[in-house]
C-alpha cells in the first residue's frame, strides 16, 4: 500500500521540518505552499518533497490542488505543526492493510500553555484512499470519502499554541471565512446567536468535555473558543449590512 503525505504550508520553517520528519515512513511527501516568504520552501526541497505552489483562497481548494499531484493509494493530511509519533504510525500502517474501512479519524488533543490538554481534542478524518475523495468548505474544511470511516487511537501531537496573540487572531480569521460561508447559505445572525451560542461553546467545552479537568488552560481553551463564536457571528452581522 502506497501513502501519500499531504502538508500544506505557509511561512512554517519553524516547525515544518520536524512534521517532515515525522512522516518519512510515507512513500512520498507533498508540501502545497502558499508562497511563503522564509525558509519552508528550502526546509522541503531539503527532504525531498514534491512542492507545488498556489495562492491561498481557501482550505478546501488548497488540499483539492495538492491531492491532484498524489500517487499513493491512500492519503495521510498533515499540518505543519503536527507530528505522527512512532505508535500512531504503526498503528496508521496496519489500518492501511487491513481493509476494513475507506478512512480513519485520528485523535487531536490540544496543546495548549505547554501542555496536552486531553478532555479539549477532536477525532478528524485524515487518512483516506485517495479514490473519490476530496474537501469541501472554506474552513474547518470537510473531507468527504465514499465508504465506512474508523478511528485510530494513539494520537497526533499537535502544537497548537503559537502565543496567546496568534491564537486570537487565528479565532478572528477563521471567523471571517465562517462568516462569509453562512452568508451564501442564506443564514442571518441574530442577538440571540450573540448571546446564547458563546454561553453554550463555553459551557460544553468547558463543562460538558470536562475542560475543568485540565485547569486554567482548559478554562483560558473554553473561554477563547466562546469568543471565537462571537467574533463569528458579529462579523456575519457585519457583513449582512455590508459594513465589512
Amino acid at each position: 500500500m502506497k501513502l501519500s503525505v499531504i502538508i500544506p504550508t505557509y511561512n512554517e520553517e519553524n516547525y515544518v521540518e520536524k512534521a517532515i520528519r515525522s512522516v518519512r515512513f510515507a512513500d512520498e511527501i507533498i508540501v502545497v505552499d502558499s508562497f511563503s516568504t522564509d525558509k519552508t520552501l528550502e526546509i522541503a526541497e531539503k527532504y525531498n518533497c514534491k512542492i507545488t505552489q498556489r495562492k491561498f483562497d481557501n482550505f478546501s481548494n488548497q488540499k483539492n490542488h495538492a491531492l491532484e499531484f498524489a500517487t499513493g493509494e491512500w492519503v495521510l493530511f498533515v499540518d505543519a505543526d503536527e507530528r505522527i509519533p512512532y505508535a500512531l504510525k504503526q498503528e496508521i500502517k496496519a489500518a492501511m492493510t487491513s481493509g476494513k474501512h475507506a478512512g480513519y479519524k485520528l485523535n487531536f488533543p490540544h496543546f495548549y500553555m505547554n501542555r496536552f490538554l486531553y478532555n479539549h481534542s477532536d477525532n478528524v478524518l485524515r487518512l483516506v484512499k485517495r479514490a473519490n475523495c476530496r474537501f469541501e468548505g472554506l474552513v474547518h474544511e470537510k473531507l468527504i470519502i465514499d465508504g465506512s470511516i474508523g478511528q485510530l487511537k494513539n494520537p497526533v501531537l499537535h502544537f497548537t499554541y503559537k502565543g496567546l496573540l496568534h491564537y486570537i487572531s487565528k479565532k478572528d480569521s477563521y471567523a471571517w471565512f465562517q462568516a462569509e460561508q453562512m452568508l451564501k447559505k442564506g443564514k442571518k445572525a441574530t442577538y440571540f446567536h450573540l448571546g446564547f451560542k458563546p454561553f453554550y461553546r463555553f459551557f460544553r467545552s468547558y463543562i460538558l468535555r470536562k475542560g475543568f479537568m485540565d485547569g486554567i488552560p482548559g478554562l483560558a481553551v473554553a473561554s477563547i473558543n466562546a469568543y471565537g463564536v462571537f467574533s463569528r457571528y458579529v462579523k456575519l452581522m457585519l457583513l449582512q449590512r455590508g459594513l465589512k
